[in-house]
């Protein structure tokens, strides 16, 4: 097998330029700037800043409100992860065994993805309105009166609902993939040896599957703490009052409407251990319980 090799030998490095100024300027930059912040109590208009070391983080650790905004992220993004998770593979199994009708089947399964977040949340504004929402005409009949931005839990309610409706066609996707790469050589095998669906798709297609689902995990959980910040925003109408918010949206009311840049930054910080640590254990223990073939 012949290597590829470069004549000259600044030519790679100099490829490499873009792509390491594209990440320098848009992570390590503000990453430093978010660390240094964080140590600063600073004017809103840049006027000015004081060093207080560690004030912003014991600040946080004082706050009942950010601790049960914190407890709300974690709770959150694991509800959304696991639903949109389950809900996803079990319409993958199910397309993929549909015969008839089946690119109309998986269309209609797909067409979520497209929706802006922002849409996202002004859809659930209006399924969940509170006097001709046909999800809150629903629930009213089993004695629940879902009231969005007036009850803390109806919102996160309405939050999660939106949140898995929004995420499952990406895992339906991916899963549906992983399906049909599965060699028919082992199904065959697979139903040959053992009758049961249900016993068959846990010992042999989950397993085949780990892959896929390893990889849709870090995707939900980053997108759980991330990308359904415009949604929440949509839905909270920027004035979120004593309703739940995750932590990112936190960041976004200090800093840019509280104007409290060392606070927010402190929380910026927080927030990247914690995605860091959550990343770490990931790859370090359940990757380890998968099998690439």
């Amino acid at each position: 097998m012949k290597r590829a090799g470069f004549d000259n030998r600044w030519l790679p490095m100099l490829l490499l330029v873009p792509q390491l100024s594209i990440i320098c300027l848009f992570f390590y930059w503000p990453a430093w700037q978010a660390l240094r912040s964080s140590f600063y109590l600073e004017d809103p208009f840049g006027l000015g800043q004081t060093f207080v070391g560690l004030k912003n983080y014991t600040r946080l650790w004082d706050s009942a409100q950010y601790m049960r905004n914190a407890w709300f992220t974690v709770w959150f993004s694991g509800v959304v992860t696991l639903f949109s998770l389950g809900i996803a593979l079990l319409l993958a199994v199910k397309a993929d065994t549909v015969l008839r009708g089946a690119k109309t089947y998986r269309t209609l399964l797909m067409w979520v993805y497209a929706v802006a977040p922002p849409v996202a949340g002004f859809i659930a504004l209006i399924v969940f309105n509170q006097r001709w929402g046909p999800l809150t005409e629903f629930f009213s009949q089993f004695g629940w009166d879902i009231r969005i931005r007036l009850d803390y839990h109806d919102t996160a309610f309405a939050m999660i609902v939106a949140s898995i409706w929004k995420q499952v066609p990406v895992n339906f996707i991916f899963f549906l993939s992983g399906l049909q790469s599965i060699p028919r050589a082992v199904r065959e095998a697979a139903l040959i040896d053992n009758r049961s669906g249900f016993s068959r798709f846990w010992t042999v297609t989950f397993p085949l599957l780990a892959p896929t689902g390893f990889f849709l995990l870090i995707i939900n959980i980053t997108y759980a703490l991330f990308e359904t910040f415009g949604m929440i925003d949509t839905i909270l109408r920027n004035n979120p009052g004593d309703m739940p918010v995750t932590l990112v949206y936190q960041v976004y009311l200090d800093g840019f409407r509280g104007q409290d840049i060392g606070g927010s930054s402190a929380q910026s910080v927080v927030l990247m251990v914690l995605v860091l640590a959550l990343t770490i254990f990931q790859f370090r223990m359940v990757e380890r319980r998968i099998h690439y073939t």
